[in-house]
């Protein structure tokens, strides 16, 4: 992002204080709330992290995971015994060596790396979270018109599950006044450089943001996450956009 190599980041980065503010780089929004979670066996019949205490826990070197680690367990007032190691892959062969009986990272990153088990239903990634980890598209700063396209794209995306629209229909949206205003916002469109139907366009490319998700993290994916703290706000969720007003 900083030689200009490319110009959107969109991965598991944490949106924090350092990186939006000594980097040169502005955070668009948040598409996905993680937080750091534990990947357990089944067999081992652990259902909380409070249960952890005295585990050998798998962690990667040099990361905000292992500071996340060290003041949770002090927190809680819990031992826990870490084995830390440099990348995922060491991490992945330590635990179906039983090297650890724990890993520890983002909850994506641990349903990612359950996929990498010989039987992956054979391990639980466990409800606890013990930190914020919201992820989103990141641009350089100094480009407020490229900020805004991506930053209301996600918008976009969000609104428009919120509103009932999906990628198979989105050519005969329903005629909800709310509706209408979404898919045509002209002078914003005009302000951004884009096209009058540019929110249909998203929709129809790529769907709604419950369809993305499904598709690469739901049940429609080898992941089969659940949506959790991704769910509209009105669904149990926290997700939810700035309007289309």
């Amino acid at each position: 992002m900083q030689s200009g190599a490319i110009d959107l980041l969109s991965r598991n980065t944490t949106w924090t204080l350092s990186r939006d503010t000594a980097l040169g780089l502005d955070f668009a929004g948040i598409s996905y709330h993680d937080g750091q979670g534990f990947l357990v066996w089944k067999k081992q019949r652990i259902r909380r992290a409070t249960e952890l205490d005295d585990a050998s826990i798998c962690v990667i070197a040099g990361t905000t995971t292992e500071l996340n680690l060290a003041d949770w367990f002090q927190q809680q007032g819990h031992t826990y015994r870490p084995v830390v190691m440099k990348n995922y892959d060491a991490v992945a062969s330590a635990f179906r060596n039983g090297r650890c009986d724990v890993v520890t990272s983002d909850q994506s990153q641990l349903y990612a790396l359950r996929l990498r088990l010989k039987k992956p239903t054979e391990a639980v990634v466990l409800p606890d979270m013990i930190s914020k980890e919201p992820l989103g598209p990141v641009v350089r700063q100094g480009d407020d018109q490229w900020f805004n396209i991506v930053r209301w794209t996600l918008a976009a995306l969000i609104n428009g599950e919120e509103l009932g629209l999906v990628q198979k229909t989105i050519a005969q949206p329903p005629g909800a006044p709310a509706v209408e205003r979404f898919l045509e916002m002209s002078i914003p469109a005009d302000s951004m450089g884009l096209p009058k139907d540019w929110t249909a366009q998203v929709i129809g490319q790529v769907g709604n943001y419950g369809e993305i998700f499904e598709r690469n993290l739901g049940i429609l994916s080898p992941l089969l996450m659940d949506r959790s703290l991704n769910a509209l706000w009105r669904d149990g969720g926290i997700l939810y956009a700035p309007p289309f007003r």
